[in-house]
């Protein structure tokens, strides 16, 4: 029985009824303005919200709906559709609704709206990142009253509160059957976020319109325009020119140029987002790996002497300091400075040692090198494509024949889910422990239990899939933390699973008179944009 049945089937009344707590109070209405027009990078891959585990869907997401409770800015759960949540076991979360949410066509929420989406969340077909990571530990849902709701998981679960906030609940009346196309149609976006769906098209302007019953702070603005502008010059230009009023991901060449400037303001924030490279280690042969006359050769990269020599040719102070102008962090841990499970020795990057990198390839019977084809994309991270070539570079100093090839982020993250690389720069953000990294970039790929989700590099050890299954289901905060990091430096220090660079760092740039509320997620909300007082 697939988990979407088994919920279903699972969602039965209790007979004892639970009080409800008490709900949070709703902030006071915000100042009305007309419309905000927002430059963004590059729109969602899809408006269903169970499409795809990327934080671009998310961030649009959260306009039309809510998950049961969400993340601030600084990733810490607050309540939204619903007002508490506990363990009452090991085995057992107890979660109370908010009995004032309504979804925009005036619908109260109830259990099985709930049990609905937590069935489908997992289950969208052609998923190329799916939130099965989340809805996997789900074994049944239980209504105790109307408002009322028990999640029994199949194994201790610390982080299924987190786990939830990544899921938007959906109307199961207006989305039962309804397909990734029939969302992207417009169909179904019935949400009870602070924005109703008005309008969109891939990789187009999407069009929303404020929801006055919306419980909670109402958003500043009636109308919200998102505008993909892909080119980071060009989004500058758009702000400057007055046709948009907030942009994102402002080029580090002219952040510090608006700061300056009067007319303007920005904001910034340390980011949680890891950027690395992911390794093809788990194919004999690899797609751009050849020998240095173009001849077919085993796949080097599944030698750790290999991959540990890559590692230490990369000079992560100069990537930050040059290529990204300051705006990052270097770091060979897997999350940033206080996050949950981090390791103090790893916060500071790999030394640069070309020499000991030149040893380690002989060592592997590669006094010579190889070739290698890295790739990336060119529009979806901060100076992207340099970061690219600088790293091409570096690994040429080495030895190696080494080629760039950087695409958009349509093309490239499609391709790097069908495993077309060897050597891949990317980026993720852990939510909301180190554990998050470990589960889906690190352990063994296994859809069928929700590990290893975005392992583009098929990374394989059954000894470090079984301590990142142990850290999972460790309740005890003392005990995850210190098998966090054992798992951790197994996986970078002994194994060099993936290559850590480092964290960049969240940029906004606003019209005069707004302001934003920086997040270190990188989302970028219309609720989080506000009148300057």
């Amino acid at each position: 029985m697939r988990l979407r049945d088994a919920l279903l089937a699972s969602l039965v009344p209790a007979a004892a009824a639970i009080a409800l707590a008490s709900a949070a109070p709703a902030a006071a209405q915000a100042p009305a303005n007309d419309t905000l027009r927002i430059a963004v990078e590059g729109g969602p891959t899809s408006i269903d919200p169970h499409f795809a585990s990327v934080i671009t869907n998310y961030a649009y997401g959260r306009h039309y709906f809510q998950p049961l409770m969400e993340q601030d800015a600084q990733q810490v759960l607050r309540p939204a559709i619903a007002t508490s949540w506990r363990a009452v076991d090991a085995l057992t979360w107890e979660i109370k609704l908010d009995p004032r949410v309504r979804f925009q066509d005036g619908t109260p929420v109830t259990v099985d709206d709930v049990a609905f989406t937590l069935a489908r969340a997992g289950d969208v077909p052609n998923s190329p990142s799916s939130l099965n990571t989340y809805t996997r530990p789900i074994k049944s849902v239980e209504q105790v009253d109307a408002q009322t709701l028990r999640i029994h998981t199949a194994e201790p679960t610390p982080l299924m509160a987190n786990y939830l906030s990544m899921v938007m609940i959906l109307a199961k009346h207006a989305a039962e059957g309804l397909s990734t196309a029939d969302f992207n149609a417009g169909k179904g976006m019935v949400g009870t976020g602070p924005y109703r769906y008005v309008s969109w098209s891939p990789g187009g302007i999407a069009v929303m319109d404020r929801y006055d019953g919306f419980v909670g702070t109402k958003p500043a603005f009636r109308r919200v325009e998102f505008r993909p502008i892909p080119n980071a010059g060009s989004r500058v230009a758009a702000l400057r020119a007055g046709d948009v009023d907030l942009i994102e991901v402002v080029p580090t060449d002219q952040f510090d140029r608006l700061k300056a400037d009067a007319n303007f303001a920005v904001s910034s924030s340390p980011s949680n987002r890891l950027m690395f490279l992911t390794l093809d280690s788990g194919r004999e042969n690899s797609p751009f790996v050849h020998g240095r006359d173009g001849g077919t050769i085993p796949n080097p990269l599944r030698d750790v002497r290999v991959r540990r020599a890559l590692s230490k040719s990369i000079n992560r102070e100069a990537l930050v300091s040059r290529v990204m102008q300051g705006q990052g962090l270097p770091s060979n841990d897997l999350a940033p400075p206080g996050y949950f499970g981090t390791s103090p020795e790893l916060q500071k990057p790999e030394p640069f040692d070309l020499a000991g990198a030149k040893a380690l390839l002989t060592e592997a019977g590669f006094p010579n090198g190889f070739a290698l084809q890295i790739n990336g994309p060119n529009d979806r991270y901060v100076n992207d494509e340099q970061v690219v070539q600088a790293i091409g570079q570096m690994w040429s100093r080495l030895g190696l024949q080494a080629t760039v090839e950087t695409k958009p982020r349509g093309p490239w993250l499609s391709e790097a889910a069908q495993m077309k690389y060897s050597v891949n720069f990317t980026g993720f953000s852990p939510n909301p422990e180190v554990l998050g990294m470990l589960e889906t970039q690190v352990h063994t790929f296994d859809p069928s239990k929700g590990f290893g989700a975005q392992n583009r590099g098929r990374f394989s050890n059954p000894e470090e899939d079984r301590l990142i299954e142990q850290v999972r289901t460790t309740m005890d905060d003392a005990q995850r933390a210190k098998l966090s990091q054992e798992a951790t430096k197994m996986a970078i220090l002994r194994d060099q699973a993936i290559i850590p660079l480092y964290f960049q760092t969240n940029t906004w740039a606003m019209r005069k008179g707004l302001s934003y509320e920086a997040r270190t997620d990188e989302m970028t909300l219309a609720t989080s944009v506000r009148v300057a007082q």
